[in-house]
Order: structure tokens, then sequence, then C-alpha cells
């Protein structure tokens, strides 16, 4: 028999992401499904035309390599697109990742050790989990209510645990997956909190440009510009197209060097040519216009997502109503639901979601689902919905001859 692999032992905690993989099995599918699966803007949301014309444009030194922080003239659009909505920052505080993920990641890997403790949020984004595993958390379930992160729980739970967090990872703004928002008072318990246990706060906010509705709230950094203890993670890929792969980071500058060190042993710079092209699209004043088109669209098919599930499903669903961002929370009321065990009748019935449970590090919300209504026009949704009643009644728990 040969031997074993000498696999490392961080390989148990390698957990992967059943968002990502529903790419790879929505496209094994036939059949036409309505996808509420992922996390992504339609084709038609994109400003595609515009990104393919500064894609195609010629420069010096394109094909690259470019500085591990960032090609500098899109760092200077950073500082500029921040500094427009109110948050001073500089070139030393930023730093270019690629996509949100290796913003998370590089969190990680600058203050996660094996065995820390780090609080997440219940539900959340189930890569952020999963980047915080790969490097030995052991995470701390907090829930989430209609305003947010719950602060007060948090301390509970981090005081029953008898230890403090090494870090805190939150989505402030339009929550991933349940499209809430935390409030500023709660911001500033969280600020609080962070300081006087020493944990750092993973300010996770891919969403905070895409709010459509209602007043916005100040950001943590804003609350508190300065604070070394707060690591904002954001990210193009909500705001514009996420296959560019470019985000940033926003952190304490004396942070920027151990953060090249990562980089470069990631994977040496972002995608130069994709960082002209967001550089090229920002610098030609395309952004405001480009969420003046999209953010009234998104509205539009957050309102069409809950009109068809209240259609649907009546008292049977209740769901979030977020002022931006992708996605909704929709719950049932029936506990005996099991939106994993449901899925496969669902795909089959032409509609894909993601499962509650994705979302919990406890493994909670199992009569729960995740919907993205940034993806479907409201025809797709109100279709998309009316196959997920027929697959709750044809595969349900109830289902005749169950």
């Amino acid at each position: 028999m040969p031997t074993p692999l000498p696999l490392a032992r961080r390989t148990s905690d390698l957990v992967g992401s059943v968002i990502d993989s529903s790419t790879s099995l929505l496209a094994r599918q036939t059949h036409d499904i309505v996808r509420f699966a992922m996390g992504a803007p339609s084709d038609d949301l994109m400003p595609v035309e515009l990104l393919d014309r500064f894609a195609a444009h010629s420069e010096p030194h394109k094909y690259s390599y470019g500085a591990s922080e960032g090609v500098p003239a899109l760092v200077e659009e950073i500082v500029k697109l921040q500094s427009d909505r109110g948050l001073t920052t500089s070139p030393e505080r930023i730093t270019v990742t690629t996509g949100g993920m290796q913003g998370l990641d590089l969190a990680c890997k600058l203050f996660i050790d094996p065995g820390d403790l780090v609080a997440v949020e219940g539900p959340t984004y189930t890569n952020g989990n999963a980047t915080a595993l790969s490097y030995g958390a052991q995470l701390l379930e907090v829930p989430v209510d209609e305003h947010g992160l719950d602060v007060d729980a948090l301390a509970e739970r981090v005081a029953a645990s008898g230890r403090t967090p090494k870090a805190i990872y939150t989505i402030p703004n339009f929550q991933n997956p349940s499209g809430v928002t935390l409030v500023r008072e709660r911001r500033e318990r969280l600020i609080e909190l962070a300081d006087s246990w020493g944990s750092v706060i993973i300010d996770d906010d891919p969403y905070g440009l895409l709010r459509f509705e209602g007043s916005p709230v100040p950001s943590l950094i804003e609350l508190d510009p300065g604070n070394p203890r707060i690591f904002s993670v954001r990210t193009f890929s909500k705001i514009l197209a996420p296959g560019l792969r470019i985000g940033w980071v926003d952190a304490d500058p004396s942070l920027q060097p151990l953060l090249i060190n990562a980089k470069q042993a990631m994977d040496t710079c972002t995608s130069v040519p994709a960082q002209i092209t967001v550089t090229e699209f920002l610098a030609g004043g395309h952004l405001q216009p480009h969420l003046d088109r999209v953010l009234g669209l998104y509205h539009e098919r957050k309102e069409a997502m809950r009109a068809a599930l209240a259609r649907t499903f009546g008292s049977g669903v209740s769901s979030t109503d977020p002022d931006g961002g992708f996605f909704l929370w929709a719950t049932f009321a029936d506990t005996e639901v099991d939106t994993e065990r449901l899925f496969e009748g669902a795909l089959a019935e032409g509609v894909a979601y993601i499962p509650g449970r994705a979302f919990s590090a406890d493994r909670n919300f199992g009569n729960a689902l995740r919907l993205c209504f940034a993806t479907s026009t409201p025809e797709r949704i109100d279709e998309g919905i009316a196959r997920l009643g027929r697959a709750l009644e044809l595969h349900g728990p109830h289902r005749a001859g169950s």
C-alpha cells in the first residue's frame, strides 16, 4: 500500500465554501435555474462596456509585475473615493488586494494563531469563518438581530467562555447573509469592547456603497479615526464586477510592511491589468453614475423578492428588509423544514439558494436560507420564488406520502 501523503495538520480545517462550490454545481446543470445562490450583480448591472474599453487600453508596463501594495494611481483613487465619502485615509493605510477574500486572509495571517478565539456573527459569511478556521481559530458564534451584531450577547458569551477574543469578525453594512445593518450605538460599544479586550476588529464591508434607502451609518473607522485595532476590508467585487478580483485593506500604517511581506508570499502583486482597468474607471468619474443607475434597480429587486415571498408563503416565511446590499434572509416558520435537505429538490425544480446552516459556525439556522436578489430581474425573481414554493410542496417535510 502506498505511503500516505504527509498532509499538514491544517488541512483538517480547510472547510471550503458552500457558496463558491455552488458555481461549479450550477455549471453542471442542464435545465433552467433561477440563481439566488451567488452574491453577485447580474451581467446587466455590471459596467461591462466601460470595463472592456478600459481593459483594451495599451499602457506601459501593463503586463509587468506591480508594487505589492498596489498600483500607485489606483491607491490614489481609493484614497479619493474614501475621502469623497467623509473618510480620511492615506496611501500608507491602503494595500490593494486580490478581492476582499485576500483581505480577510491577510487579516487572519497577521493576527490569528492556532487556538485563538475569534468572535463571529451568527449567521455570517461562510468564507469568513472558513478563513479563520484555516489558521486554526476557535470560533465563538454571537447572534445577529435586526440591529446587527448583538454586542451585549458578545460581552456575555466572551465572559462565559473565560477568554477574550483575539479578533472580532463583523460585516456591519447589509450583512451577508442577513442584510441587516449594525446600528451606530452598537458600533460604538463594539469599539469599546475591542479596546478593553485588546481585540482586533476585522471590519468586512463589501456592500457599504450599495445603500438604496435609509440614512448612512458612520463606519467604524469614522467613529474612531486612527484606531489601530480596526482592520477594514473592502472590495470592488460587489460594486463593479467580481471577476476583476480587486479589493483593498485600510489598516494602521504600521501594518503595511507586514501586509506587503504576507502578500509577497501569496501572489507578489494583484493583477496589474485589472488594477489599471479599475483605475481608469474611477479616474474617469464613472463610479457615481454607475451607482446612480444600479441602486434603484437593486431596490426594485429587493421589493420584488419580498412581495413574491409574501405571495407564495404568506406567514409561513419571514424575511429581513435590508436598506442595501444583495441579500434577504428568509426563515420558515415551520422548524421541520430543513433547507439543506430541501436544496436538492429545489434545484430539480429550477431554483438555487444557500442553506442557512452554511452561515453558522454552530450549524444553526436549519430552517433558514439566503436569497440573493441582485442577480435576477423582478420577473425571474417571481418565477424563482414560485419554484421554491413548488419545491416545498413536492419535497418538503409534509409532502404527500412522506
